[in-house]
């Protein structure tokens, strides 16, 4: 039985480990903080429940991917709330609102409504996001319909020049970017590819985790005990030891020694290189991983609602300032930030069987977020703080932040001041803390087309058995960093055998 140690308990790391632990490996995962999870966990204040990062998914009707990969890791213990149909998304441009509903015609139908003289450049990049979205082999799970050419082509084409290419008005083609801070892409760079994948995975159907998204991690660990693996909590890893035939295992802080076959890195790889000491992994290399940009971070605004005071709204709602596009948002200066937002609500659990079932709605609102882009260099004030232990400058600075994305969010919802108890922030630097991630980077590695393959971040390095998993090797997201275990265990386990284990699961 090979023995294999997981750094890290986000989602890479827990579905990784039950993908091989189900295989007979014998799987210890270290954790550095008190709670599992990584981007799946939860917080609560004053008795009110918090999400961190993992706020809605995709796909999950059965027989879509999401849905066949849940299948797959035996994760049928959650519940789902479907958002709207007809308005999974909301964009609002200045003052003006576009809704998103599910389906391709649905879709098309709906984008034609407002923008009639564009209905054959509609109809035609949704075909090409189809197409995109088809193409790849991990996007979709199957290999029969797998087009290398496509998919290669539209990895080297960015965002907004295949747009261009099918939209003429400027303005239809902010609103189909209009969810840019899902996965925080930038003008000229962000290969198309990306942008199609996140879209038809929400286009295709969009849920909140009823309860919050901790209920994912904890349905993962409880899986990986079931095939005995075991998960070790305030265990972080400061180096991986090797000698001149691969690795021999890690080391913590506290001292405490894991031998291992395989070491399985679900942490960012600059840090997880960090940890080495060994010439088999080139200085190259080493170089190349450090010097590869890292997505921007999110400043947070978790709000707490007053008892019966805000309506549930069971969509996700994306606002831009007047003039401003939904590109360049990272641009912002001291004077005009936050450019734009993205404001949720919180699928809190009720108490009746048709409630928990996911079936029913809410009535109103517990809790909620808003989000808006924050460069790190913001944070220079107060790097080498800790948690709680920043001081008030630090706490002033959140505070000014806060009701400035407030005032902001308060133009599209008038009285959403009247109906907040009490609200709580997060900085890059929360999230540096948290994820260990460089810059408190939101998603990790930029996927970058004017930086060719050397963006790409292999799940397998050059020191036999250390390997990496999460979303680096892929991308961000539930379906990202899910695809990313599949590519790092068909490593180990061959492709093939994966891809059917997967088809055995959802006959």
């Amino acid at each position: 039985m090979k023995r294999c140690l997981i750094i890290g308990s986000g989602l890479g790391g827990l579905s990784t480990g039950v993908v091989l632990a189900r295989e007979g490996f014998d799987v210890t995962l270290l954790e550095q903080e008190a709670q599992i999870g990584g981007c799946l966990q939860c917080f609560s204040r004053r008795g009110v429940k918090f999400e961190t990062g993992m706020h809605f998914i995709g796909s999950a009707k059965p027989g879509q991917t999401l849905h066949r990969l849940l299948r797959f890791l035996d994760i049928d213990d959650i519940t789902l709330g479907e958002l709207d149909h007809e308005a999974y998304d909301i964009v609002r441009l200045g003052d003006e609102e576009y809704r998103f509903p599910n389906g391709k015609d649905a879709f098309i139908a709906q984008m034609t409504h407002y923008f009639p003289h564009e209905a054959e450049g509609i109809r035609r990049y949704v075909e090409c996001v189809e197409r995109v979205a088809q193409a790849s082999s991990l996007h979709t799970l199957d290999t029969r319909n797998a087009d290398n050419a496509i998919n290669t082509e539209y990895q080297l084409r960015s965002i907004n020049e295949v747009i261009e290419s099918h939209i003429s008005d400027p303005k239809l083609r902010d609103v189909l970017v209009g969810n840019l801070p899902l996965y925080a892409a930038q003008r000229d760079k962000t290969p198309f590819s990306t942008h199609a994948f996140i879209v038809d995975f929400y286009n295709q159907s969009s849920f909140r985790v009823v309860g919050g998204s901790d209920h994912i991690g904890k349905a993962l660990q409880r899986k990986l005990e079931q095939f005995g693996g075991k998960v070790l909590t305030r265990q972080k890893v400061v180096k991986i030891l090797s000698n001149d035939a691969g690795v021999t295992g890690v080391e913590t802080a506290d001292g405490n020694r894991y031998d291992a076959d395989i070491v399985i890195s679900a942490i960012h790889p600059v840090p997880t290189l960090a940890m080495t000491d060994t010439p088999l992994i080139r200085p190259a290399f080493r170089k190349r991983m450090a010097s590869l940009p890292n997505t921007i971070g999110i400043f947070s605004v978790y709000l707490d609602f007053k008892e019966g005071a805000m309506p549930y709204m069971n969509s996700n709602y994306y606002g831009y300032r007047q003039d401003i596009s939904p590109w360049d948002c990272e641009d912002y200066t001291a004077e005009d930030w936050p450019r734009g937002y993205l404001y949720m609500h919180f699928r809190h659990e009720e108490k009746t069987d048709e409630e928990l079932s996911g079936t029913a709605l809410p009535r109103f609102a517990r809790a909620g977020v808003i989000l808006s882009y924050m460069r790190f260099e913001e944070m220079e004030p107060w790097m080498g703080t800790s948690v709680g232990h920043r001081g008030e400058d630090y706490e002033h600075f959140k505070c000014q932040r806060a009701e400035r994305l407030i005032d902001s969010v308060e133009q599209a919802f008038p009285n959403i001041r009247q109906t907040i108890h009490h609200y709580y922030t997060s900085t890059p630097l929360t999230y540096l803390d948290y994820t260990g991630t460089p810059a408190g980077s939101a998603y990790g590695i930029a996927r970058d087309i004017t930086l060719g393959v050397s963006c790409h971040v292999p799940q397998r390095t050059k020191l036999p058995g250390l390997f990496l998993t999460g979303q680096n090797i892929n991308s961000h997201g539930i379906l990202g960093v899910l695809v990313g275990t599949v590519v790092t265990c068909s490593d180990l386990l061959g492709t093939e055998y994966l891809y059917q284990q997967i088809i055995k699961a959802n006959q």
